[in-house]
């Protein structure tokens, strides 16, 4: 023991060692102080205002957790997370089947693959802002392309019925292609081989796909469903840009009730705990869904 401990420290005082050190490190302390400044210190500073009666700009007293007691009996709250819960189940799931079975199609092409990827993949690369204003304007309900052609006046976005849906379309549209990617990815690094020897065994198609493809995407599959889980979470600028929470708040969301309370409100420690409780939500809800897609994946 003592021999290793020697052996190390001169392999630490080694000027080639120290060098690599130096090196690793010129590398690393400039993400580990970007890492501290602008998500470390914020989320500390947020969960302090937590505590407080504090304004936007965090001007405040001590309130203890008054303002969490607020948000158990704020029926707005309650409303946003239904809402946010309601959007998740109209769009993680979907989007991932879809990006799946799109990818299935994409990789038995022969010719043309590549555009096609790209078609699929290039609304993805559009801004938001982009984004809202080009279904906003085929959706509009006097002169939109959708009523134009199957002649009817559907109000998408003012009927609290159809307006979170038509959110959860727009936004699957939207980010379907990224998840075709991964699949994609995924399909092609199967080896041919698997294939080959099943077909000599007499496998069908089915066969192949249920005892191949499926387990071999599998840990891809899992990485979609949470990465959209998290980011479905965070759903702001879509209903922002186009409902701005209507009709009748129906697709007012969590991170819009954040930005009212914290913007229009000025009640910044209310805010504040908006974010530490969505924050302690997402935690959760990732850890259970990987703790499940890890059993599933187990059987």
């Amino acid at each position: 023991m003592a021999q290793s401990i020697t052996l190390s420290f001169k392999g630490a005082r080694n000027p080639h060692t120290l060098r690599r050190w130096l090196v690793a490190s010129l590398f690393v302390i400039p993400f580990g102080l970007v890492y501290i400044v602008f998500l470390i210190y914020p989320t500390f500073r947020v969960f302090q205002l937590s505590f407080t009666n504090s304004d936007i700009a965090g001007v405040g007293s001590y309130i203890g957790g008054a303002n969490y007691a607020k948000l158990v009996s704020d029926p707005n709250f309650w409303s946003s997370l239904w809402h946010t819960v309601y959007f998740i189940l109209l769009t993680v799931v979907p989007n991932t089947m879809l990006g799946f079975i799109f990818a299935l199609m994409v990789v038995r092409l022969k010719r043309l693959r590549n555009l096609v990827m790209a078609a699929f993949f290039l609304p993805n690369m559009l801004p938001v802002g982009v984004v809202t204003g080009i279904w906003l304007w085929i959706l509009n309900s006097n002169f939109g392309i959708f009523n134009t052609v199957f002649h009817t006046s559907v109000a998408w976005f003012q009927d609290p019925n159809l307006a979170m849906p038509a959110v959860a379309f727009i936004t699957v549209w939207w980010t379907v292609g990224f998840n075709m990617l991964l699949f994609v990815a995924a399909i092609q690094n199967i080896p041919r081989e698997y294939y080959e020897a099943a077909s000599l065994d007499g496998a069908d198609g089915g066969q192949m796909f249920r005892y191949i493809t499926w387990p071999s995407v599998w840990p891809v599959t899992s990485l979609v469903l949470v990465l959209q889980l998290i980011a479905q979470f965070k759903i702001f600028d879509q209903v922002y840009l186009l409902t701005n929470g209507g009709p009748y708040d129906t697709t007012k969301v969590l991170l819009l009730q954040l930005y009212q309370e914290a913007f229009q409100k000025q009640n910044g420690g209310y805010a504040s705990a908006i974010a530490v409780v969505l924050l302690l939500v997402i935690v959760v809800a990732s850890l259970i869904q990987n703790k499940l897609l890890g059993s599933s994946r187990s059987t």
